[in-house]
């Protein structure tokens, strides 16, 4: 490992019987004997709560601590994260191994990090268990306060589902169709996003007890229904995710006839890890094929697709990299998540890639720190995000527009950043983009609808899509006009919309002598203000003539309404229109295949370029630099190899 340049390892997140084999019974003789050998390596360590992996003397006995399925049949020990956070028992019992573990193990001279659980709501991002609906009933208490008020702001007068006792209220259970009430389910979802933070958080309190100054704690993986941005903020110190964009090559995708960019797509999934957290780690760095020995069935990486990941990983704001993992399992249900070594523990490519790796960084280690540059952001917010896992009509307009907004950003070369929207969200966040995008924002809140006016009339320049502003902050359709709350913004309203159904066609829109796609979904629109400005109108259909793009001024910015969802031609349109569109073609020029990202530190310019093709690419500077790994001075014509990448200043 430290001739390969690994100066880093992780321990211990599956390892609760190492240390408690039996209830109440603790021994430490297994990793302080590992952590000896650290010490003599010279190795550091980050060492891992192992509350993803409940023993089975704790499952078989306390069986309570167990999530269960929507039918309340239990989850059983074999497997992993098969436990519920809100379990009176399993808190406490977690929270004694991880005094345990912190206790003995943080005022270790070799210990440098704690990473808490393992991938929060991986596997399981919803909660059946008995101890989830005693502990949703004290949730919806705190909100609410009264049935009476329950009842009327969710909207449980629907299909008779009125609540007259306490006792009556659940956690989502099975149902004809499972279709439940769709605004308490958008609350259960709010629910298991502040049990998971507050089992991170409780982890979180009892390590710092004990932690050394410098220290850090962090978590790795970034899953569903859980509000990354709020655990960062009240538990973490670093946020550290898992990169595994072999993902896309997986046996049942289909990576050929893929419109989604395929292991390009894992820049998306980074951008996102940006947002919480613009100088993130990457825990779990892809070095083999993935695969259990029940699904997820993948090729090997190509020679070069390890090095090129993991530079992707570092061109959207990665400062620290660990692969995944040292040595290939032998036994258990990983015994096809390939690491560096396989199972012979022989040298090979893998390990060669890896050695090279650490080479070609050492002359950039100065440039851990440096930002990264975006030429416009994409706003979200949980309430919007959750409430596509609960409505299909909104979950398909958000998904088509957010898959092809990012593949405009990377096939145009106009890099992008996520940008969180909340209640508290201040002008300051969204002032340094020149644009943003708010594609789907059906639930919208005043004080939301404030901060983005206030950012328009500042010199922004908003655009939003089709179902706009359709609810308020429960999921509750509003009887005004969309896009709601910022009609006043828009000048606009919506006269009428429909999904583009397949007799349709495909309904385009006319912008400056241009025939462009507006998507699955439209909104009619009509002006209300006289100083609205007609950009496009749609060109078929029975609202054929009608606007389906507009544009009003607003102080010193503009807001521009489009009425369906987003392509890729579409977006690249708007970027041209708004005059971000590749905001470094004059230094450097570079195919669709490549990648561009730029990050910046103490007034210079660093350019990762990264080719995902299996063919050589070139890409042509338009002026001169150097490149940092051989501190070369290129101009010109430059060509990569198939998987290449590059980093120029």
């Amino acid at each position: 490992m430290k001739e390969a340049g690994i100066q880093t390892i992780r321990i211990g997140e599956f390892a609760w019987s190492k240390v408690e084999p039996r209830e109440g019974e603790f021994t430490y003789e297994f990793f302080d004997g590992f952590m000896e050998t650290a010490c003599k390596a010279e190795m550091k360590v980050i060492f891992g709560t192992p509350t993803a992996t409940p023993p089975a003397w704790l499952t078989e006995k306390y069986p309570e601590v167990l999530n269960c399925r929507m039918d309340g049949v239990k989850f059983r020990h074999g497997m992993r994260r098969h436990y519920n956070y809100n379990s009176p028992v399993y808190q406490k019992l977690s929270a004694r191994i991880v005094e345990k573990f912190a206790g003995h193990y943080a005022s270790h001279p070799n210990v440098i990090g704690w990473q808490i659980d393992n991938e929060i709501n991986c596997e399981a991002d919803v909660f059946y268990s008995e101890s989830d609906t005693a502990a949703f009933r004290e949730y919806l208490k705190a909100r609410y306060g009264t049935l009476e008020r329950l009842n009327r702001e969710l909207g449980m007068i629907f299909w008779n589902q009125e609540y007259t006792d306490w006792s009556e209220v659940y956690v989502p259970r099975t149902t004809i169709h499972d279709s439940s009430n769709p605004h308490l389910t958008l609350e259960y979802y709010r629910f298991v996003s502040e049990s998971a933070g507050a089992f991170c958080k409780m982890q979180s309190d009892i390590i710092r007890k004990y932690m050394k100054p410098g220290d850090f704690i962090t978590t790795n993986g970034m899953f569903g229904h859980l509000d990354n941005h709020k655990m960062m903020d009240e538990a973490l110190d670093v946020y550290t995710y898992d990169s595994y964009p072999n993902f896309a090559y997986c046996l049942e995708e289909d990576p050929i006839h893929s419109k989604g960019l395929n292991d390009r797509k894992w820049s998306n999934h980074l951008s996102r890890v940006r947002s919480v957290c613009p100088h993130f780690g990457i825990m779990e760095q892809q070095s083999g094929a993935n695969g259990w020995n029940t699904r997820m069935e993948a090729p090997a990486p190509k020679p070069g697709q390890m090095t090129l990941w993991a530079m992707q990983s570092i061109a959207h704001g990665a400062d620290y990299v660990s692969f995944f993992r040292w040595r290939t399992c032998t036994v258990g249900t990983e015994i096809y998540w390939h690491g560096i070594l396989d199972y012979d523990n022989r040298d090979n490519r893998k390990l060669g890639e890896v050695k090279a790796l650490h080479e070609r960084l050492r002359p950039v280690r100065d440039l851990a720190g440096a930002g990264y540059l975006a030429a416009f952001g994409v706003l979200e917010d949980y309430d919007n995000l959750w409430d596509a896992d609960v409505d299909v009509w909104h979950r398909r307009v958000e998904k088509a527009s957010k898959k092809e907004i990012f593949a405009a950003s990377q096939l145009s070369h106009t890099p992008m950043d996520y940008v969180l929207l909340s209640d508290s969200t201040e002008y300051e966040e969204l002032g340094k983009y020149p644009v943003l995008f708010y594609p789907h924002g059906l639930i919208l809140t005043e004080r939301r609808a404030e901060v983005l006016k206030m950012y328009v009339e500042k010199g922004g320049c908003l655009i939003i899509g089709a179902r706009t502003g359709q609810k308020e902050e429960h999921g509750r359709c509003v009887m005004a006009p969309m896009p709601g709350l910022l009609a006043d913004l828009t000048g606009t309203a919506v006269e009428e919309f429909t999904f583009v159904g397949a007799v349709d066609g495909t309904v385009c829109m006319e912008w400056n002598q241009r025939q462009l796609d507006t998507g699955i979904f439209n909104d009619i629109l009509e002006t209300v203000s006289e100083d609205v400005k007609v950009l496009a109108r749609y060109t078929s259909n029975y609202y054929e003539g009608k606007p389906a793009l507009t544009e009003r001024l607003a102080g010193d910015g503009r807001v521009i309404h489009f009425g369906g969802t987003f392509t890729r031609e579409t977006v690249q349109a708007l970027l041209e229109y708004t005059g971000i569109l590749s905001p470094y073609e004059d230094e450097v020029k570079l195919s669709p295949e490549c990648e561009l990202c730029v990050r910046e530190k103490d007034g210079k310019k660093y350019f990762f370029i990264l080719n995902y093709s299996s063919q050589e690419q070139e890409i042509c500077l338009g002026h001169e630099m150097r490149d940092l790994n051989s501190g070369e001075k290129r101009t010109g014509r430059i060509c990569l190899k198939g998987y290449e990448t590059i980093i120029l200043e």
